[in-house]
């Protein structure tokens, strides 16, 4: 399975696609069969999937060789250490407001001598117990993926020093939370908006750290590319369907002007 921190390590674009709100299985597959997607976004902030759902996601991304992390609500240890061990890729830890916060993060998402992750190999990240745990320390604390968002007043003002922790893979920009930091809610290309993100990029470019963004369309996603940008959330399954609908509605649009 590609790894998405390999592919960030290599310098290369990764393609998402969200999951969470109409959450199940065959939509995993469904993903999986069309191809192209890198791997998925699981949305626990805003849509509360469950551990249990996230489990079901991992099974059915691994079918497809779809790699998969959690995008975490404001969090605690335990509420990362568990979708890690039920075989989630990593974690995208939300509302982080300063490099303690980001260092905590990556705390407990690691183990000895990095961080401070209590250990159980008889889960599906240790193979139910069937890899040696050393080579589990090792091998989990190498490929779990950490991100953290960028989307509080506190992060934008940190933002060279959350760069710069060590084991974070990845910022990631929220543009609808940064609007609103900003005192532009919704208004996602306020030159306000841009010119924060492009403090981002930067403090990201000085830290040889890859950053992401969900794009507001193909144009944004042009601009958010020549910035840097490397992973990117083309679609979540709300919108999908949306479109969709809209679609088929254009598709057979003659029957929907009949009263």
């Amino acid at each position: 399975m590609p790894r998405i921190k390999d592919r960030l390590a290599q310098g290369k674009t990764v393609r998402l696609f969200g999951v969470g709100q109409l959450f199940h299985p065959k939509l995993v597959e469904i993903i999986g069969e069309h191809g192209g997607y890198d791997g998925l976004w699981l949305d626990q902030e805003h849509s509360g999937l469950s551990l249990r759902e996230i489990e079901t996601a991992v099974v059915a991304a691994r079918g497809y060789g779809l790699d998969h992390f959690v995008r975490m609500p404001a969090t605690d240890y335990a509420s990362i250490m568990r979708p890690l061990e039920i075989g989630a890729g990593g974690v995208m830890v939300s509302m982080v407001r300063s490099p303690e916060d980001a260092e905590q993060a990556v705390r407990w998402a690691k183990f000895w001598p990095r961080g401070e992750r209590g250990m159980n190999g008889g889960n599906r990240d240790g193979r139910f117990g069937l890899t040696p745990l050393a080579e589990y320390v090792e091998k989990a604390n190498a490929e779990t993926f950490v991100g953290i968002q960028i989307e509080t007043a506190g992060a934008i003002e940190s933002i060279a020093e959350i760069a710069a922790v060590p084991d974070v893979d990845l910022l990631f920009v929220g543009p609808a939370d940064i609007s609103q930091v900003l005192g532009v809610p919704g208004q996602f290309e306020h030159p306000k908006c841009f010119e924060t993100i492009e403090r981002i990029a930067d403090a990201c470019r000085s830290a040889g750290k890859p950053w992401g963004v969900v794009p507001r369309g193909p144009e944004y996603a042009e601009r958010m590319a020549k910035l840097g940008c490397k992973m990117f959330v083309f679609g979540f399954d709300v919108h999908a369907l949306h479109e969709g609908i809209r679609t088929m509605k254009r598709r057979y649009e003659p029957f929907f002007q009949e009263d």
